[in-house]
C-alpha cells in the first residue's frame, strides 16, 4: 500500500486543486518555520547581549502571525477537500456501479461498506495524512539545506540519522496494511452477514430461529473488534517507536552543539538556529507515522475505490463488442432481439439462447415457466444485463420489476421518479385516476405530499404494485418494461391495471412479463419460452 498513489487525481479529480493548495501551503509553512528559528535565535541573542529587541520581536510575532493564518487556511482547505473527496468517491462509486450491468456489480454487502463507512473514511486520510505528507516532503530537505549552510556537523548528523524514520515508518506500515486489511474483512464480513439477515428475519422468524443469529452476530462483531484492537495497539506502539527515535536523534544534535558551545567552537546564535532546526527536520515525519495509523482506513478504502473505478471488467462491460451490441435507438417505439443468449455469472448453463423477438408498438407478452429468463429478458432489453452473445436494439426503456423501488419520500416524488419532477398536479391524479389510486391517496392527510416508509411501507403490496403504474403512464418512454405487473392485485384491480395496459400499447411498445391469461387475451403478440434445450 502506498501512502499516496497518484491514480487518486485520476480517479478523483475533485482532490486535484485542493492538494496543489495543500501543497503551496506547505511550501510555504517550511519556509515560516525556517524563518522562525532565525527570529527566535536573534531574540535570544539581543536578551544575552542587551541589544534592543523591537526589530527581532517584531519579526517573531510577525512570523507568528503568518504561521497561524497559514495553518488557518491549511486546516480549511484540509477539511473542505477531505469531505469533498469523500463524497465525491461516494458518488463516483455509486454512479459507476448504477451504470454497470447487474452482473458485472460487486457484492451487496461489501459495496455497502465501501460506499458508506469505506468512503467516510477517506476523509481523514485527505484532511491529515495528505498535509502532512507535504509538510514531510518540504520541511525536512528545507531544514537540512540550511543547517548545512549554518553549521554542517549538526546537519551530518540529520542526514545521517533522518533517513532511519522514515524506514521505521515503511516497516511498521507493512504490518499496519495486514492488520487493517483484516479489519475490512472482519467488517465485510459482519455488514454481510447483518444485511443477509435483515432481509431473511422475516422467514428466520416465522421458523423461529431467529434468536440463533444473534450469537452469530456477536461472533462476528468480537472478531471485529480483536481486529480493530490489534491495529490500535501497533498505532500506538509504532508512534512510541518513532517518538524514541527522533528523540535520541535531537539529543545526538542537541549534545554536539552543546559541547562545542561550551568550548567556544560556535556562536549562541549559530547554536540556537541548529537546536531549532534540528526537531524540524524530525517532526513531519514523525507525524507522517502518526497520521498513517490514524488514516489507515481511509488508504485502504482510496485503493479500492480506485480500484473499483478503473475495474478493466466494468469498462468492457459498457464497451460490448459488436457480437453482443446493444444499440439504443432514439425514439423508434421498437425493440429487436437477434440470437439474444445469456449465462448468469458463475452459472455454466445459459438462462437464454438464441432468442429471436421483434416487438413494435402493441403489447407483447412473454410467457413461461418459472426461472426460463423472462426476467433476465426484461433485464437485458433495459440494459441492466450485459448479453453473452446476440445483439439487442432498443430505446431508452422504463423498467417496472416485480419488487420496484420506491424512495421514503413523498408520493409526488414517487411519481415523478425518472421523470419531470415539474409535472402539475392534473397529470399526477390523471395517472392515478387510470390505476384506481386517486381515492385512496386523496384520503391521506397531506394527499400527494404524503410520504412513504421504506420499500413503500404504509402501501400494501397492490397499492404499490398500481403506483409503479402510474409511474409508468407519466414516463416519456417509448417501450415499456413490465416484470409481472398484476401480480399482487385481485381480480378487479387487476382488470383495471389491464385496461391501462392496453391504453399505453396504442402509443408505445409495451413488453408484459406475465401468468395471467386476461393480459395474454390482449396481446398483439405471445411469445412463450421454454427452458433451454427444451423445444418450444
Amino acid at each position: 500500500m502506498r501512502p499516496f498513489d497518484p491514480q487518486v487525481l485520476r480517479a478523483l479529480p475533485e482532490a486535484r486543486r485542493p492538494l496543489a493548495v495543500l501543497a503551496a501551503v506547505g511550501v510555504a509553512q517550511g519556509v515560516a518555520t525556517v524563518a522562525t528559528a532565525f527570529a527566535l535565535s536573534s531574540v535570544v541573542v539581543a536578551v544575552v547581549r542587551g541589544t534592543p529587541l523591537g526589530e527581532p520581536a517584531a519579526y517573531l510575532v510577525g512570523l507568528f502571525v503568518v504561521r497561524g493564518v497559514l495553518a488557518l487556511t491549511g486546516e480549511r482547505v484540509a477539511a473542505s477537500a477531505g469531505a469533498a473527496v469523500s463524497a465525491g468517491a461516494r458518488t463516483r462509486l455509486l454512479r459507476h456501479w448504477a451504470e454497470a450491468p447487474a452482473g458485472r456489480r460487486p457484492d451487496p454487502a461489501q459495496a455497502l461498506v465501501l460506499a458508506d463507512q469505506g468512503a467516510t473514511s477517506i476523509e481523514p486520510y485527505v484532511a491529515r495524512f495528505l498535509p502532512a505528507l507535504v509538510s514531510a516532503a518540504v520541511v525536512p530537505g528545507l531544514a537540512v539545506v540550511v543547517l548545512a549552510f549554518v553549521d554542517w556537523p549538526s546537519a551530518l548528523v540529520v542526514v545521517l540519522t533522518l533517513p532511519l524514520l522514515p524506514l521505521f515508518a515503511a516497516l511498521i506500515g507493512a504490518t499496519t496494511r495486514d492488520a487493517t486489511q483484516r479489519r475490512w474483512q472482519a467488517l465485510a464480513g459482519l455488514s454481510g452477514h447483518f444485511l443477509d439477515v435483515v432481509r431473511g428475519l422475516p422467514t428466520l422468524a416465522a421458523y423461529g430461529r431467529a434468536e440463533r443469529q444473534t450469537a452469530v452476530i456477536g461472533e462476528v462483531s468480537q472478531r471485529h473488534r480483536r481486529a480493530t484492537m490489534a491495529t490500535l495497539r501497533l498505532a500506538f506502539l509504532s508512534s512510541a517507536a518513532l517518538e524514541l527515535l527522533a528523540t535520541i536523534c535531537v539529543a545526538i544534535v542537541a549534545v554536539i552543539v552543546g559541547l562545542r558551545l561550551s568550548h567556544g567552537g560556535m556562536e549562541l546564535g549559530t547554536a540556537l538556529v541548529a537546536i531549532l532546526l534540528a526537531p524540524e527536520a524530525y517532526w513531519p515525519v514523525r507525524r507522517v507515522g502518526a497520521e498513517f495509523h490514524s488514516a489507515a482506513d481511509g488508504a485502504t478504502a482510496l485503493l479500492e475505490v480506485t480500484r473499483h473505478l478503473a475495474d478493466p471488467d466494468l469498462a468492457s462491460a459498457r464497451a460490448v463488442p459488436a457480437s453482443t451490441l446493444l444499440e439504443t435507438v432514439p425514439t423508434a417505439a421498437r425493440v429487436e432481439v437477434h440470437g439474444l443468449g445469456h449465462t448468469h455469472p458463475g452459472a455454466t448453463h445459459p438462462v437464454l439462447h438464441g432468442l429471436e423477438l421483434t416487438a413494435g408498438v402493441g403489447l407483447t407478452v412473454v410467457t413461461g415457466p418459472s426461472g426460463v429468463g423472462k426476467s433476465t429478458l426484461l433485464a437485458l432489453v433495459a440494459g441492466l444485463r450485459t448479453p453473452t452473445h446476440g445483439t439487442i436494439t432498443s430505446p431508452a426503456a422504463h423498467l417496472v420489476t416485480q419488487r420496484p423501488f420506491l424512495t421514503p419520500d413523498s408520493i409526488r416524488t414517487n411519481l415523478t421518479l425518472g421523470g419531470d419532477p415539474a409535472t402539475g398536479n392534473e397529470a399526477l391524479w390523471a395517472a392515478l385516476r387510470q390505476v384506481g389510486l386517486d381515492g385512496p391517496v386523496a384520503a391521506l392527510p397531506d394527499g400527494l405530499d404524503s410520504p412513504l416508509g421504506d420499500d413503500g411501507r404504509g402501501l400494501s403490496a397492490g397499492q404499490r404494485a398500481r403506483l409503479v403504474l402510474a409511474r409508468a403512464t407519466l414516463s416519456e418512454a417509448t417501450v415499456l418494461l413490465l416484470d409481472e405487473p398484476t401480480a399482487h392485485l385481485d381480480p378487479t384491480s387487476a382488470a383495471l391495471a389491464h385496461e391501462v395496459i392496453a391504453a399505453l400499447a396504442e402509443r408505445r411498445c409495451v413488453i408484459a412479463v406475465t401468468h395471467r391469461p386476461e393480459l395474454v387475451a390482449l396481446a398483439d403478440r405471445h411469445v412463450h419460452l421454454q427452458p433451454v434445450g427444451v423445444p418450444a
